[in-house]
């Protein structure tokens, strides 16, 4: 993804179909409003609220376990599926590049938000997932681009709010707003995310989408459930001890964090910019942390509070800097 190209204040979908982004993405032309808006609100709601049903579902099934059965249950319905539905048998450089996107998004950077929900709080991991549109602007450095100061200013501003997040209070580092062990995989996973979204924009990928999304799945899942052997997370695992919630929130994760939000993310990369698909970064975070407070009464200190408003306001000054920098180019649009 790239860095966000609407305001806060301005709807995803409007900077989507703008007509010079229509021209240098052809397929929004294909594309109705109301597709891109229901796309969008899918990636903002649904995403938003996986990671509560992650932090329940962690709580009576080890995260690797959980990671895995989610992707290869989903994977498996929808290969199955679009093979049923005709699509052909995808080449061994079609799985290579899905192995790739798989592993950068579903093994490291899903896995690393699965395992770190077991010591920070679900509100608090979304808010460093949310800083993908800053590591995006270090990508964009990586590949040539010039980020304007606008874009420089929001990354400074979004680090200092991870930095509010991690640092300690009263002088201790267990007095935290969040565990930095935790902080540090999720930032890990957040960059991996990053790039695998970049990649899979330029990588041959099998078609349909759903064939090629159902690959990256079995893939990521694959290496998921060899790391759950690996860390011995079966030892001493019984389907007996699971709670409800824990199950639900797993069938919840897979038809929705997966077969639906997954789905609808890689296609909105397809169809959207990668700035207009990016700003769920801060909308994910007010959602998470809205459903954690509310339904499971996680505490929000002070201090994240701040971290909060910090970090958001630097994903926004990024989709600012993003902005600008078009209008200043005559309209051409950017990544």
């Amino acid at each position: 993804m790239a860095t966000t190209s609407s305001s806060p204040n301005s709807s995803p979908t409007a900077s989507a179909t703008s007509p010079t982004t229509r021209t240098a993405y052809p397929a929004l032309a294909h594309t109705s409003p109301l597709r891109l808006a229901l796309g969008f609100l899918v990636i903002y709601v649904v995403w938003g609220s996986t990671y509560l049903a992650i932090r329940w579902g962690v709580e009576t099934i080890p995260p690797f376990i959980l990671a895995s059965t989610r992707f290869l249950t989903a994977g498996t319905l929808m290969y199955a599926f679009t093979r049923w539905r005709g699509a052909k048998a995808p080449t061994l450089l079609e799985w290579r590049n899905s192995a790739i996107v798989g592993t950068m998004l579903l093994f490291v950077a899903n896995g690393t938000v699965s395992w770190s929900e077991q010591r920070v709080a679900s509100g608090m991991a979304s808010l460093i997932v949310a800083t993908v549109p800053l590591w995006l602007v270090l990508c964009e450095v990586v590949q040539g681009h010039r980020p304007g100061i606008a874009k420089w200013a929001g990354v400074a501003i979004g680090l200092v709010g991870v930095g509010l997040l991690v640092a300690p209070a009263n002088g201790q580092w267990a007095n935290a707003a969040i565990d930095p062990v935790g902080a540090a995989a999720l930032a890990v996973g957040a960059l991996s995310w990053t790039v695998g979204s970049l990649y899979s924009r330029t990588a041959k990928l099998a078609q349909p989408a759903a064939l090629a999304i159902s690959m990256q799945m079995l893939t990521g899942g694959t290496l998921l459930l060899i790391l759950s052997l690996v860390t011995r997370e079966w030892d001493g695992f019984h389907l007996a001890n699971v709670s409800s919630a824990s199950l639900l929130s797993l069938a919840y994760l897979v038809v929705f964090g997966s077969l639906i939000g997954f789905s609808t993310y890689m296609w909105l990369l397809t169809v959207a910019t990668p700035t207009a698909v990016g700003t769920y970064a801060y909308v994910n975070p007010v959602v998470a942390v809205l459903l954690g407070v509310v339904l499971a009464g996680e505490h929000v200190p002070p201090q994240a509070m701040l971290a909060t408003l910090v970090i958001v306001s630097g994903v926004a000054m990024v989709s600012v800097g993003g902005k600008l920098s078009r209008r200043r180019a005559g309209g051409t649009a950017t990544t």
